[in-house]
């Protein structure tokens, strides 16, 4: 066994009443926080349960919640700004994916220099961000406990993906009666995101034993309990076996990377506006049906985690998987690219701006089989 090293949050409180656990960890990061969220987790309270936790420990907070859309680097200025003029001296962030993204950034920006565009990509990161807790409201991009952070460069129309273990929370608090809310489709988005990372980092090159069992875990949660999670918002069993399986798939891609799916993906969510979760939808399973060749054997335990029966060959489960996977997407009603009003002829006259930018990520080079610019443009096409 090759050498590998395993990043986590410091500090992980995760089931039900998980917020309250951690109370006496947030009263020790900082005397007044900066609280990044969006519009509904206002409105559903769940900043508040923050806010009186922190008021009990004689802690201030403010409150930044203009984040209910995927982030950009203005949202980053702006919050900058808002954490400097109020004196904060750590962060916290309640949401999607999105506010967490957002705090992750705010917090680059406050102790490195330059432009947000300066650091896209890995490893450019030079100092710590001030202490983050990240408290996550959907199960899926596992943003709780990444080094990772989604920001969309808005005038090179670029969602940039920047890597640093400095960006890892200092605390993760994972709690399922936070996502009882969430609405179907959401949850469905959300929920295939984990999904595409778990198997993105049990099939990617960097993968290695102690994200090989997460991941293999993620995947059986998901499989067994999206449905339920999508049908029955207020099945707390289901909504527990999935932000389970989120924070899992989540330390998968911190250690194992993601590989061509994300990288495909991030220009559909650039260019045309999807929601994240669905653009990993539409593209996992042609990705996959691509992808398989490179490490059948591989392929074929998702396929086992998936609950397809274990008799066949490594090309048969393989194959049997990724039509499993399809048939959940169609379950929970992930629509097609057209149903989502994408112009067809702008879709394709997109297509080489995509290609170059999949491939600029660094994410389809984590994958077994190598595409070239070629076959990725080909894939794209399948989706129309």
């Amino acid at each position: 066994m090759s050498a590998n090293i395993f990043l986590a949050p410091p500090s992980i409180f995760y089931g039900t009443g998980a917020i309250m656990e951690a109370s006496d960890k947030l009263a020790s990061l900082g005397k007044k926080a900066l609280i990044v969220s969006g519009k509904s987790a206002v409105r559903l309270d769940y900043v508040k349960q923050v806010t009186d936790i922190l008021e009990q420990s004689n802690i201030e907070s403010v409150v930044y919640d203009n984040i209910d859309a995927e982030p950009d680097d203005g949202h980053v200025s702006k919050g900058v700004e808002f954490y400097q003029s109020n004196s904060c001296d750590f962060l916290i962030a309640i949401g999607g994916g999105s506010p967490l993204d957002a705090a992750k950034a705010i917090g680059l920006m406050l102790t490195n220099s330059g432009q947000i565009s300066d650091y896209m990509g890995l490893g450019k990161v030079k100092e710590a961000i001030p202490p983050l807790v990240a408290i996550p409201t959907t199960a899926g991009t596992g943003s709780e406990v990444t080094q990772y952070t989604i920001i969309n460069d808005i005038s090179n129309d670029v969602k940039m993906l920047i890597g640093s273990p400095y960006l890892i929370p200092k605390v993760a608090i994972v709690d399922p009666l936070l996502t009882v809310s969430v609405p179907s489709g959401v949850t469905a988005a959300t929920g295939i995101d984990a999904l595409t990372h778990a198997i993105e980092g049990y099939t990617s090159i960097k993968n290695q034993p102690l994200t090989d069992n997460l991941a293999l875990s993620a995947i059986s949660r998901i499989a067994n309990n999206l449905r339920v999670a999508c049908s029955e918002g207020d099945n707390q069993e289901a909504r527990t076996e999935m932000i389970l399986a989120a924070m899992e798939a989540g330390m998968v891609i911190n250690n194992s990377s993601v590989t061509l799916v994300h990288g495909m993906s991030r220009p559909i969510g650039a260019l045309f506006h999807v929601p994240h979760g669905v653009s990993n939808a539409l593209l996992l399973g042609e990705c996959l049906d691509y992808a398989k060749e490179g490490h059948l054997e591989r392929f074929s335990q998702v396929a086992k985690a998936m609950g397809v029966s274990d008799k066949g060959s490594d090309l048969e489960l393989a194959t049997a998987g990724i039509e499993e996977i399809k048939n959940l997407c169609a379950d929970i009603g992930i629509p097609d690219i057209l149903d989502l009003g994408i112009d067809k002829e702008e879709f394709l006259a997109q297509l080489d701006k995509m290609a170059n930018d999949a491939l600029a990520s660094g994410s389809p080079a984590n994958t077994y089989c190598q595409p070239t610019k070629s076959d990725i443009i080909e894939i794209y096409k399948q989706l129309l």
